[in-house]
């Protein structure tokens, strides 16, 4: 099992130079891919043959951490737009690194600066900052432990 997954992971990150595009269309798919064959295949097998399960790991498909779009999150009307970008772009590197650090270290810099802005907000932003090509996003962005993103080159 981990070594068929480990093999789409490497493809997916194998994606990470395809035109935008491109890439998030192989990243869907790459992670559709491992959702079934985590659901499909090995979960029936496990369930009738429970000694083969690997520990600690769950074969359920992967729970979205956030639906919120940038459209529709609300900021507090002291902060704008603006403070956000500056929270979260200077931590931005130009290789890839997980959503889920990138929003911790975001919220470390709102709690030293005095900002209260929620995960959520953070990660619509950084969704909203992919979709609309200024800086690269791979994976699914709302999934935030399954998804990376960088400086544009």
């Amino acid at each position: 099992m981990d070594d068929a997954e480990e093999a789409l992971e490497r493809a997916g990150r194998a994606a990470s130079g395809f035109p935008k595009e491109e890439r998030i269309k192989f990243s869907r798919l790459i992670d559709d891919l491992i959702a079934a064959l985590q659901s499909d295949v090995w979960k029936p097998i496990y369930d009738k043959f429970p000694d083969l399960a690997p520990e600690d790991e769950s074969l359920e498909p992967p729970d979205v951490d956030s639906e919120l779009s940038w459209d529709a999150a609300r900021l507090l009307p002291d902060v704008s737009e603006q403070e956000v970008d500056d929270i979260l772009l200077p931590l931005l590197r130009p290789y890839w690194q997980k959503v889920l650090r990138v929003l911790f270290m975001a919220r470390d810099s709102c709690g030293s600066g005095g900002l209260a802005i929620d995960y959520e907000v953070l990660a619509a932003r950084l969704r909203w900052l992919s979709d609309n090509d200024k800086i690269e996003g791979i994976g699914d962005m709302r999934m935030w432990g399954r998804s990376e993103v960088r400086l544009k080159d």
